[in-house]
């Protein structure tokens, strides 16, 4: 029972298929699929393979093909380029033949003519006619000859022949018609001897013998203009072919190609002429030709000169210029012996360029100058110009020295590059360019200067510097530097323009002589440098202008220089050894230490130490002298006048004049000055009703004050007893005031820090002068300003 239950739950076996068989069946089929897929891809594969392999094969087959048929169509231009020259020389070739085969049958005809004309007579005249025969046998002679080419023989008979019949070288009419045939016939030997004389001229290689040969020959047949043109044509080409094949060249040499151009084109005019002179001798007319030929060739010369150059603003364009007028007219001095006077004409074609070259390298000159960037410290300048301004070295900065030594060498690079003959012709016009640089020189300096106004807060309107000269020694260094480059460093750099110019005067005669008449104008040594001297000038005039206003307007209100200090004189207390007003004291004490701070800066430069020191002090003097509200407010009617503001006025006049004496620098001007300050002063006090006579001591009175008050300014400052100084004039205190040593100088002024204050008073010189302010001669001082 159980296992019929069995069998009613489960089917029999037979109908069912095994799940392994299913898997058995799926399975082999799907694997041959997949397996047929994977050939079939790998066919695939080698197929795409085989393919792209063909493509890359085909393609670099068609490359190959492709640089065959670009060189085949190069062969074939070539071929058509070969075909054309042959062409043309075959049609050359064709040409002269029938040329030779026209002239052969004209020849040919002659005889023929000849024999007819012959035979006509012997059978008119039986008897043999030797003249006849001489004349067809010398036709005959000339023909052979010239298909030889024996020009020079062919010419000699036809030469012996003229001069055997008369009768060929005349015109006239003739009753028979038998010599007009010959003389036809010697004629057209005679033509084509001509053509080929001019043929053999004509030839590009043509020798010089050979050329004088056929120019002789043509002489002979009295062609002489013809001549002379072919001397020159031939010239010509051969100057030209000369210059071609040099024109590449110049860029690899751009200074002296101007000169290799010189040599070619001169030496071509001198041969030419001598050649002339050869062949025609001294025949004005072909003279004339061959000079109008060789103005010609100049005024080509210049412009491949100009076409040539390198840029106009470089220094290799001003070395090739003067190159070039060197060269050029020493070769124009040569050629002078020769009867050809070329220098005028040269120099008129040649002045633009030059002109045109100077004034663009010293534009570019001025903008080097003006480029403060470019100051480099490692310049080749030799000592000889350097060691001048490196004595003013005054700290770790050196750039003003570095910067005057860049300007040296800037002028020095352009005075290099000229040859004599352009000093001698252009050296005028090159000094003065030099002094206008050297004033946008001085023109920077003092823009590096300190600008002082009346309004401190006024904007300074200049632009910005890369350095500022602040104090006193940076000051009189710049001062040093500009004095020294006018003295003494440019006077070096531009000795040869000045030795080129003296020797060519001292000469006399030559060409120097003849560049000198044509020059504009002439210039001395000392005008050019008095030229320098009024740029060192203007700077010094600044620089005392900024002094002095720092001096009047920027100082303590005690040490200000203003009237109220003459309109308040009651107290002053004369009988005890009265000194000057505070303002000049201050003054002497400016100036005190000034000298100490220049005699370290400006060692050995004396004049130049005098000089500034003087011109200080009579700015001063000239600003009180011109000053129209301190005149103003002594002239008021208001203000109140009195005898004592008259002393002190004029004692500060005398103690200021005192002051340069004791310096031993130059007091003429500052007399002058003072003494108009004083006369002024007395008519103003006067018409206020003080009688100077009953108010004012001596001359010798205040001539001697002034020099007490230098010794006990100078006195206060070594430590001696000062107790005896007027204590209303150095004991005034206000706020914060106090009396202090201003370099060696006992003197009340700001409690402030003065740079350079390491002078001593023995830096001042002795005293030198003890005449009275009055008794001074004018003429026994030195001018300098």
């Amino acid at each position: 029972m159980e296992s019929s239950e069995e069998e009613d739950d489960f089917p029999s076996i037979e109908s069912v298929t095994p799940q392994s068989k299913i898997d058995t069946i799926y399975q082999s089929k799907t694997e041959k699929g997949i397996r047929k897929l994977c050939f079939e891809l790998l066919d695939l594969k080698d197929a795409v393979e085989n393919l792209c392999g063909n493509t890359r094969t085909k393609y670099l087959a068609f490359l190959r093909l492709s640089e065959e048929v670009v060189e085949t169509e190069h062969e074939l231009n070539d071929l058509r380029k070969l075909i054309s020259a042959q062409g043309i020389l075959v049609h050359d070739l064709m040409s002269g033949v029938c040329r030779e085969l026209d002239e052969w049958k004209q020849v040919i005809g002659d005889i023929q003519e000849t024999e007819q004309n012959h035979e006509n007579s012997e059978f008119e005249d039986p008897l043999p006619n030797k003249a006849d025969d001489h004349k067809r046998i010398f036709l005959e002679n000339v023909d052979v000859l010239l298909a030889e080419r024996k020009v020079e023989e062919a010419l000699e008979a036809l030469d012996a022949e003229e001069k055997g019949h008369p009768e060929l070288k005349g015109s006239g009419d003739t009753s028979s018609t038998e010599p007009s045939s010959y003389k036809s016939a010697f004629l057209k030997r005679k033509a084509m001897v001509e053509d080929q004389l001019i043929e053999i001229t004509e030839q590009p290689l043509v020798g010089i013998l050979e050329l004088k040969k056929a120019l002789s020959g043509l002489l002979k047949l009295g062609k002489s203009a013809l001549a002379n043109q072919l001397l020159l044509k031939s010239h010509r080409s051969r100057l030209k072919k000369n210059i071609e094949a040099f024109l590449p060249c110049c860029p690899s040499y751009p200074e002296t190609y101007s000169a290799t151009l010189s040599n070619l084109v001169f030496s071509a005019i001198s041969l030419t002429s001598k050649d002339s002179s050869l062949v025609f001798g001294d025949n004005p007319t072909y003279t004339n030709r061959v000079i109008q030929w060789a103005e010609c060739e100049i005024e080509s010369f210049v412009r491949l000169v100009k076409e040539n150059a390198p840029p106009s603003e470089t220094v290799y364009a001003l070395r090739a210029a003067c190159i070039c007028v060197q060269a050029s007219l020493s070769h124009c001095s040569a050629l002078e012996s020769q009867g050809l006077k070329l220098s005028k004409l040269l120099l008129v074609l040649l002045q633009p360029y030059i002109d045109e070259v100077m004034e663009l390298n010293f534009r570019r000159a001025r903008r080097q100058v003006l480029d403060f960037a470019e100051t480099d410290e490692s310049l080749p300048l030799s000592p000889r110009f350097a060691s001048p301004l490196s004595i003013f070295a005054t700290s770790s900065d050196n750039f003003l020295i570095n910067y005057g030594k860049r300007f040296i060498f800037i002028i020095k690079e352009i005075v290099e590059q000229l040859t004599p003959l352009v000093i001698l012709h252009f050296g005028v016009n090159i000094l003065t360019r030099i002094s206008q640089i050297f004033d946008k020189y001085v023109d920077s300096l003092i823009k590096a200067l300190p600008s002082q106004s009346e309004d401190d807060n006024l904007t300074d309107l200049k632009e910005a510097l890369p350095f500022r000269v602040e104090t006193d020694s940076e000051q009189l260094a710049l001062l040093g530097i500009a004095y020294t480059i006018a003295d003494e460093s440019l006077p070096m750099v531009v000795s040869r323009i000045w030795n080129a110019l003296n020797e060519s005067e001292e000469a006399g005669s030559g060409i120097g002589d003849n560049i000198i008449a044509t020059s504009s104008s002439t210039i001395e040594l000392k005008d050019w440098k008095r030229e320098l001297q009024h740029a060192v000038e203007k700077l010094r005039e600044h620089f005392c202008q900024q002094y002095v206003v720092s001096f009047i307007y920027h100082g303590d209100a005690y040490t200000r220089l203003a009237a109220q200090i003459y309109l308040t004189g009651e107290g002053e207390v004369w009988d005890s050894d009265p000194l000057p007003s505070l303002p000049f004291q201050a003054l002497f004490g400016k100036l005190h230490q000034l000298a100490t701070v220049a005699g370290d800066v400006l060692p050995g430069k004396e004049k130049i130490q005098k000089t500034l020191l003087a011109r200080l002090t009579l700015t001063v003097v000239m600003w009180l002298s011109d000053d129209q509200e301190f005149w103003g407010a002594l002239e008021d009617q208001s203000a109140s006048l009195q005898a004592p503001g008259l002393r002190q006025l004029i004692l500060d006049m005398h103690f200021t004049v005192e002051i340069a004496r004791y310096a031993n620098y130059p007091s003429r001007q500052i007399l002058q000055v003072a003494s108009s300050i004083i006369a002024r002063a007395i008519r103003t006090f006067s018409a206020r009703g003080i009688d100077p006579q009953s108010a004012l001591p001596a001359d010798e009175w205040f001539a001697e004050t002034a020099k007490t008050a230098i010794n006990k300014l100078l006195q206060g400052a070594s430590g001696s007893d000062t107790s005896d100084i007027d204590e209303e004039h150095l004991m005034m205190m206000h706020d914060g005031g106090h009396m202090i040593m201003n370099d060696g100088v006992h003197i009340l002024m700001n409690d402030e820090n003065v740079s350079d204050s390491d002078a001593s008073p023995s830096s001042l010189s002795t005293f030198g002068s003890h005449e009275s302010f009055v008794s001074a001669e004018m003429g026994e001082l030195d001018e300098c300003f």
